[in-house]
Formats: C-alpha cells, sequence, structure tokens
C-alpha cells in the first residue's frame, strides 16, 4: 500500500513500507534517474527482518514534480526526508540506506541539525556529500600529480554535469532515447527511466551544483557510516566518496566489484552490508 506523506511545503511523497513495524527501520533513499523501485531487491531480501521503507522522491515516480528548480534545492530534499521519518518512525532512531542523488541529499541530512539523534546509521552507495566532494576537489589540485590524476579521471567522468546545466537540450536528449542509449553503454546495469523522472530530476543538478561547488561548507557527521564504492562506477570514483574521514570519524569504506546501479545489480551484497551496519549500530 502507498502511503502519502506530506513534506514542510506542501509536497506529497509516496511512500512504502514493508516488514514488521517493530523491527528497526531502515529508510531507502534512491537516485537520478530512478524511483523507489530500484530498491525492490534489497527490500525482498531485508523485510524479514527490517521494518523497510522506501520513497520516491519529489520528481519521481508517484511523488508530486514542482516545476520549479528551487524546490529541489537540498534544504528541501532534507525536509521530505524528516517528514518521511516523522511518518514511519517518530519516535525511535532509524537507518538509511541510499544511492546516487539519494545519498547526496541524506548527505545533506544527516550533516544538519534537524536529525540530529534521529539516526542510527548510514549506509552510502555512489553519491558523496557534495561540500565533501568540493573540498575534495581542492585538495587533489594541491596535493600533487597523482592527485591531480584523480581529480582529472572523476571531472572526465562528470562531464554530464555541464550538459545537464543547459536549458532545453538535455531534456530533448532524454526525450530523443540518446542519454539512455549513452547511459546503457557506459552501465549495463542500468534500465532505461521513467521519462518523467528523467526530466524533473534535472533541477536536482541546476538548483544545487553550481552554489554547492562554489561554496562549500565543512560538513561533519557522527552518526555511523559506511561507503559502498563500487570499483566499476563509470559516474562517481571511489576516491570522491572515500576520502572523507575528516568529516566523519566513525566511517567504514568497502569498495566493492560492480558499477554504479550496484543496487539493482547486487542486492544480495547491499542487504547484506546495510543489515550489518544496522546491527552494529544496535549492539552499541
Amino acid at each position: 500500500m502507498v502511503r502519502r506523506v506530506v513534506s514542510r511545503d506542501g509536497t506529497s511523497l509516496a511512500v512504502v513500507e514493508s516488514g514488521p513495524r517493530t523491527a528497526p527501520t531502515l529508510v531507502c533513499v534512491h537516485g537520478y534517474p530512478d524511483n523507489r523501485s530500484l530498491w525492490d531487491g534489497v527490500v525482498q531480501s531485508l523485510q524479514d527482518r527490517f521494518h523497510v521503507v522506501t520513497y520516491d522522491v519529489r520528481g519521481a515516480g508517484e511523488s508530486d514534480k514542482p516545476h520549479r528548480d528551487s524546490a529541489y534545492l537540498l534544504d528541501r530534499l532534507a525536509e521530505d526526508l524528516t517528514a518521511v521519518l516523522d511518518a514511519v518512525s517518530p519516535d525511535h532512531p532509524v537507518h538509511l540506506l541510499a544511492h546516487d542523488w539519494g545519498s547526496i541529499q541524506t548527505w545533506h541530512a544527516i550533516t544538519g541539525d534537524d536529525l540530529r539523534g534521529r539516526v542510527a546509521s548510514y549506509t552510502s552507495i555512489s553519491g558523496p556529500c557534495l561540500d565533501h566532494a568540493a573540498r575534495w576537489m581542492r585538495s587533489r589540485v594541491r596535493a600533487g600529480l597523482p592527485a591531480l590524476r584523480e581529480l582529472v579521471a572523476q571531472l572526465a567522468s562528470s562531464g554530464y554535469i555541464g550538459f545537464f546545466q543547459i536549458p532545453k537540450l538535455p531534456e530533448l536528449a532524454w526525450r530523443s532515447g540518446l542519454t539512455q542509449r549513452l547511459v546503457r553503454a557506459l552501465d549495463r546495469s542500468a534500465s532505461a527511466p521513467e521519462l518523467p523522472d528523467a526530466i524533473h530530476g534535472l533541477a536536482l543538478y541546476r538548483a544545487n551544483m553550481l552554489r554547492r561547488f562554489a561554496r562549500p561548507e565543512p560538513r561533519r557527521t557522527d552518526v555511523p557510516v559506511q561507503v559502498i564504492a563500487p570499483s566499476a562506477d563509470r559516474f562517481v570514483h571511489p576516491p570522491v566518496q572515500t576520502g572523507i574521514a575528516e568529516w566523519v570519524p566513525d566511517l567504514r569504506v568497502h569498495r566493492v566489484p560492480g558499477g554504479h546501479w550496484l543496487p539493482r545489480s547486487r542486492p544480495e551484497t547491499v542487504a547484506g552490508y546495510a543489515a550489518e551496519l544496522v546491527e552494529q549500530a544496535a549492539s552499541r
């Protein structure tokens, strides 16, 4: 059953709960250009042990799709996550699992003040905090030639971000099927997204990338975090995800075989790591 949860600005989100509600709650946040179906295999693996929550982020799936880019600012996305937590686990801390832009927005939420004390653990896949990524890039420039090679490699893989800033042309590329073919050529685990999800989600890049990279903040968290970094990710290389110990003192890093869409291609692996961290957090 899909339930509706309304965020602070009135955006309605589609939320689905699986598993026993008395079990620890694990909230899964998908990225771009996906919807909550990304987590189907992970939910199947975990729903006997955990209260697993998935939701369509704003702009995707059955959730509302605001038309203004400003509606997709990270602060609005963090408010969405807070609203979901208020609805599914108002009295107990939750565990978070996120991928791609789901990870980016979840990083923003757990390094802010609104969720302080409400998150027991966080598992991030293929999506760095934008502030961490910007600071990592600056550090690579100062660190010498090997580090500079890491930066150049990541920038080459991130060229699509600049393309997504161009008005109208990215929308045309999605509608023509060109972007789908390019993504599929880079990662065979990618599936064809729903066209409205791909179109509306472009606002994530337009609202956030330039402003966060121009003025990155030293965002920190004491939440236990694990980063799962796929070794063959063609979009987000492992170094930009994992070089974050300065801001995340309770950090675990797992480099695993696989491409960008690990939750779809290796759901049992993702479920295993997520469950392990939930159990570690519960034993403290």
